[in-house]
C-alpha cells in the first residue's frame, strides 16, 4: 500500500506539472477552472499563441475605436501618468487579484524604507492558511522568506503569501486592509474601496480600471517589482512547489514587465499589464472580461495601439539661441544662459514633424545672480499647442557691484600689466 501510495502521488505531480496552465491558478472557484483554463492555444507548441507579437491585427491609429472586450479598460503612460485610451474607466467593480497590486506596492515601500528586507523570515498564520483560492498551501506556523512569498504572491497570485506579507506590516489583514485605502487615498483613488488583500470577493471590495492604473504605475517603477513580475517559471521549497505566471503576457508579448492578474466569479478575468518600449512604458488594464482570453488579447490590443502611436521625444535648447543677457548693477555686465538638461515630451508620433520650439530669455537681469538661477525658458509645440517648456538658467554667479567690489576693481585694472 505504502508503494501503491508513492506511485500515486509521484504520477499526480507529473501530471500536474504538465498542465499548460501551470500549478497555480488563478484565484478562481474551482467550478470555473476548467471553463477559464482551456485555452489551448496560448500553450500551443508551435508557438501560434494569438498573443505571441506580430500575431495581432493591423494596430489603430489615434482617434480610432478599439474593440476591447471588457467592462473597462485604460491605457495609461506609466511616468506622466497620461491616459491614452480609456472606456467606462471609473466604472467600480470587483477586481479579483489585481487587488494585490496595492499590496504589494505597500510591501515594496517597506522593503525600500528597511522595515522588511528580502531575507526576512516570516511565520504564516491559521488566518493566511486558511485563504484558500490561489495559493502555496502554506501550513500553520511554516516559515517562509520575503523573497519567497513575494515570489508566491506575484508569480503565482498566491493569498496565503499576501496575507502573510500583510500581517507583517499591520499585525493583522484588517490593520494591512486599512493601510492599503489609506494609500489609495493618498494617492487619490476615488473609485476605491479594499475589503481584504487578496481579492476574493466580497461586499463593497471595489475599484477602477482608473484607479487599477494609478497604483500599477506607482508599484512598476520600483525596479525590484520587475524582479519577479517579468518571471515565467519559478520554484519555492527547493524546488517542491512550482510557480508558473498567471501573466501570459510575460511570455508572449514583448517588453512585458507584469503585472497582475485577477479572476473570480464576481469579477471575471482581470488584467494590469506593463510593458516597456524604447523608453516608453505602458500600462494597461481590463476588467470584466469573460475569458481569460479576452483579458490578455484586450490588454495586448491596448499596448499595441500605445507603442505604435505614442513616443517620448527629448528637446533642449539650440545653442545659437543662447545669447548673453545683461546684468544691471552688477561686478560683470552680462552672464551667459544655458539649457543643460532635456526634458522628454510625450507626443503622437504622426505629428512629431509639427514639434517646434520656442526660446524666451529675460531682457536683463539685476544682480545678484546665481548659477542655476532661472532666465528663459524653451517653449514646445505641437501642432501649434504648447505641450511643456524647458528651463534655462544663468551658466555662472555674478555678485552685486558694491563700493568694495568697485574698489576691488580698480585695483585690479590700476595695477594689471
Amino acid at each position: 500500500m505504502f508503494v501503491f501510495k508513492k506511485i500515486f502521488c509521484l504520477c499526480l505531480v507529473v501530471v500536474l506539472a504538465l498542465l499548460p496552465c501551470g500549478v497555480l491558478a488563478d484565484e478562481v472557484p474551482e467550478q470555473e477552472q476548467e471553463r477559464n483554463n482551456i485555452v489551448t492555444e496560448y500553450y500551443s507548441p508551435d508557438l501560434t499563441d494569438p498573443i505571441k507579437v506580430g500575431a495581432a491585427e493591423t494596430v489603430a491609429g489615434v482617434g480610432a475605436t478599439l474593440e476591447i472586450p471588457a467592462k473597462s479598460y485604460i491605457l495609461m503612460e506609466v511616468n506622466t501618468g497620461e491616459v491614452l485610451y480609456e472606456s467606462e474607466s471609473h466604472m467600480k467593480l470587483p477586481p479579483a487579484s489585481i487587488t494585490k497590486v496595492m499590496a504589494l506596492l505597500l510591501v515594496v515601500e517597506a522593503i525600500e524604507s528597511g522595515q522588511l528586507t528580502l531575507e526576512t523570515m516570516l511565520t504564516a498564520s491559521p488566518h493566511a492558511c486558511s485563504m484558500g483560492g490561489s495559493q502555496i498551501w502554506l501550513e500553520p506556523n511554516e516559515q517562509m522568506s520575503v523573497h519567497d512569498l513575494l515570489k508566491a504572491a506575484i508569480i503565482g497570485s498566491a493569498n496565503d503569501a499576501t496575507v502573510v506579507l500583510g500581517e507583517a506590516l499591520a499585525g493583522s489583514e484588517e490593520g494591512f486592509v486599512g493601510m492599503m485605502n489609506e494609500r489609495a487615498g493618498q494617492l487619490g483613488l476615488s473609485d476605491t474601496t479594499f475589503i481584504n488583500c487578496t481579492g476574493l470577493d466580497a461586499d463593497g471590495h471595489l475599484t477602477s480600471a482608473h484607479d487599477i492604473a494609478v497604483m500599477s504605475k506607482e508599484l512598476i517603477k520600483h525596479d525590484i517589482i520587475k524582479q519577479y513580475s517579468t518571471v515565467w517559471m519559478d520554484s519555492l521549497r527547493n524546488g517542491e512547489s512550482e510557480l508558473v505566471n498567471t501573466n501570459k503576457l510575460v511570455r508572449y508579448y514583448e517588453g512585458c514587465t507584469g503585472l497582475k492578474t485577477g479572476t473570480t466569479s464576481g469579477a471575471g478575468c482581470c488584467l494590469s499589464a506593463t510593458a516597456e518600449r524604447q523608453g516608453l512604458e505602458l500600462v494597461a488594464v481590463v476588467m470584466g472580461c469573460s475569458t481569460s482570453n479576452d483579458r490578455f488579447n484586450g490588454a495586448r490590443k491596448l499596448l499595441d495601439y500605445g507603442f505604435a502611436n505614442y513616443s517620448f521625444v527629448k528637446v533642449t535648447a539650440d545653442d545659437k539661441d543662447l545669447t548673453p543677457i545683461p546684468v544691471k548693477g552688477g561686478i560683470k555686465t552680462a552672464v551667459m544662459p544655458e539649457c543643460d538638461t532635456f526634458e522628454s515630451f510625450l507626443i503622437e508620433k504622426s505629428k512629431a514633424k509639427t514639434l517646434t520650439l520656442k526660446t524666451e530669455l529675460s531682457e536683463m537681469l539685476k544682480a545678484p545672480v546665481t548659477a542655476g538661477q532661472q532666465v528663459g525658458v524653451v517653449r514646445v509645440y505641437v501642432d501649434g499647442a504648447e505641450i511643456g517648456t524647458v528651463k534655462i538658467t544663468a551658466k555662472e554667479s555674478i555678485k552685486k557691484l558694491t563700493f568694495f567690489e568697485s574698489f576691488k576693481i580698480l585695483l585690479k585694472n590700476l595695477f594689471y600689466v
